[in-house]
């Protein structure tokens, strides 16, 4: 689904605070140091608690398997300023022709300072911007208040509540389901750059 802009290693996307890259190995360190703790794996479906020896490599392989082949797109979210050393990381996964899921997890030293929010937006115009997507698709664990925040934020619509799939979890979990179309998007899109603006001057 993803167009040869983004299937190569250099793809990058600069927000206020972030790049928003391709993983490498190198950042398998600050992968396992996140993915590890428990206020981080609890709400995903996928992170394994504990987090196995090797699970941070082997996502990187995995990530890039999938960007390269244009099917999905995963980056790694990296300071501007300062240390380097990866805070989260944020995906779309394909679901469909014409539809992509966002998923995203964020380090707890990184948390209450709208980097979740600000890599999300800058994740949703690429989904919409690169790729023939009509709508983008999200799921919260009914408990997880501030990733509900963060999409809410980003103009998803909440389509439901009810159970779904969440393999590290042992089964079933609750969850909200959201969504977010490309015409909403492209209408609130000077309401985004406001508040982006606003953003900027009380940096």
């Amino acid at each position: 689904m993803f167009p040869d802009l983004a299937r190569d290693d250099v793809f990058r996307i600069e927000t206020l605070r972030l790049w928003l890259r391709w993983p490498r190995i190198c950042d398998a360190a600050a992968i396992h140091k996140f993915c590890s703790q428990w206020e981080v794996a609890r709400f995903t479906a996928r992170i394994p608690h504990p987090y196995p020896q090797g699970s941070a490599e082997r996502f990187i392989y995995a990530a890039r398997e999938a960007n390269a082949s244009g099917r999905d797109l995963t980056l790694v979210m990296t300071p501007i300023k300062g240390k380097r050393d990866a805070v989260g990381s944020i995906s779309l996964e394909s679901r469909g022709k014409d539809r992509l899921a966002l998923g995203f997890v964020l380090a707890p030293e990184a948390w209450g300072k709208g980097l979740a929010t600000e890599a999300a937006q800058a994740m949703i115009d690429a989904g919409f911007g690169l790729t023939p997507a009509v709508e983008i698709l999200a799921s919260v664990r009914v408990e997880n208040e501030a990733s509900r925040a963060v999409i809410e934020k980003c103009g998803f619509a909440l389509a439901g509540t009810g159970p779904q799939g969440a393999p590290a979890r042992g089964g079933m979990v609750e969850c909200h389901s959201f969504r977010v179309r490309r015409a909403d998007w492209a209408e609130a899109g000077a309401q985004r750059r406001a508040a982006t603006a606003d953003l900027a001057r009380a940096s």
